[in-house]
C-alpha cells in the first residue's frame, strides 16, 4: 500500500493576492461599458449645471463662481464617483464570491483591498476627466501646477477614505438596494456643505452643520491650494488649518472605516 502525501497549495502573498482581485474589479469594469460613461458623465454633467445653469445667480464674493466651484465639484464627484463600491460589496457577497476567494490559499484582506484598489483607478480616470473639461469651461489656478497636483491629491485621498466607509455598508447590509440607499445619503451631505454656495450665506443652524462637516472642511483646503488666500473670502479659519484638518479627517475616516470593514468581514 503506497501513502501519497497531500502538499497543501502555497499561500499567495498580500501584494499579488490583491492585485489580483484589482486586476478582477477593473475586468469587470471594461467589460462593463456603461458603468465608467455614467461615472464620467454624471461628474461632468454636475460640473456643467452649475458653470452654466447656476453659475450667473450665486454670488461667490472676490472670486469668479467657476473657480469657487470647481474645488468643491471635484470633491464630492469622487465621492459620488466610490458610491458604487458598497452595491459591488453586497453584490459579491450575494452571490458567494467572496466565500470562494476565502477558500482559497491568500490572506482574506486581499478581498478588500483589491475591491478597494479597483475602484480608485476608475475614480482617478473619472477625476482627471473632469479636471479637464473644468479648465476647458473657464477654471483657472492662481497658486500654478503645485496647487493643482496638490487639490487632485487631496481629492484622491478623500476618495480612498469614502471607499472604505461604503466597502463597510455593504460588508454591514449585505444587501444591494440597502447598499445603495445609503450611498445616496451623501448627497444632502454635499449640498449642505460649500461645494456650490458660500457657507455663509446659509442660516445660522444649517451654517453652523455644514462648517463642521468634513466635505466642507475639504473643499475649503482645496480651494485654498489653488485659488491661495482668496479662496478663503467668508471662511472662519486660516488656509493651512483647512489643509491639515482636511488630510485629518481623511485619515480619520480611512482607519475608522478599515476597523469597521476588517470587522464586519471576519463575521461574515
Amino acid at each position: 500500500m503506497t501513502v501519497t502525501a497531500t502538499v497543501p497549495p502555497s499561500r499567495v502573498r498580500l501584494p499579488a493576492a490583491t492585485a489580483a482581485v484589482a486586476r478582477r474589479v477593473l475586468l469587470m469594469t471594461v467589460r462593463n461599458p456603461p458603468v465608467i460613461v455614467m461615472a464620467v458623465l454624471q461628474s461632468v454633467t454636475f460640473l456643467l449645471i452649475f458653470r452654466y445653469v447656476f453659475g450667473g445667480a450665486i454670488a461667490s464674493g472676490d472670486l469668479r463662481y467657476v473657480d469657487f466651484m470647481v474645488p468643491g465639484i471635484l470633491t464630492v464627484g469622487v465621492v459620488f464617483s466610490v458610491m458604487g463600491v458598497g452595491p459591488a460589496m453586497a453584490e459579491d457577497l450575494g452571490r458567494g464570491i467572496v466565500d470562494r476567494f476565502r477558500s482559497l490559499p491568500m490572506p482574506r484582506a486581499a478581498v478588500l483591498l483589491g475591491r478597494a484598489a479597483g475602484a480608485h483607478l476608475l475614480t482617478a480616470g473619472t477625476l482627471l476627466v473632469t479636471a479637464a473639461v473644468a479648465f476647458a469651461v473657464g477654471f483657472r489656478v492662481r497658486e500654478g501646477l503645485p496647487g493643482a497636483a496638490a487639490m487632485l491629491g487631496l481629492c484622491l485621498l478623500t476618495a480612498v477614505a469614502f471607499t472604505w466607509v461604503f466597502i463597510a455598508v455593504g460588508l454591514a447590509t449585505a444587501d444591494v438596494q440597502a447598499a445603495q440607499g445609503f450611498g445616496f445619503l451623501v448627497l444632502p451631505l454635499s449640498f449642505v456643505s460649500s461645494a456650490y454656495v458660500p457657507v455663509h450665506t446659509m442660516p445660522g443652524w444649517l451654517r453652523r452643520v455644514a462648517e463642521h462637516q468634513p466635505l466642507t472642511v475639504i473643499i475649503e483646503a482645496n480651494r485654498y491650494l489653488t485659488q491661495g488666500p482668496a479662496g478663503l473670502t467668508g471662511t472662519a479659519h486660516s488656509g493651512g488649518y483647512y489643509v491639515a484638518a482636511a488630510v485629518t479627517w481623511c485619515a480619520g475616516i480611512l482607519v475608522v472605516a478599515v476597523a469597521a470593514a476588517l470587522a464586519l468581514f471576519r463575521r461574515r
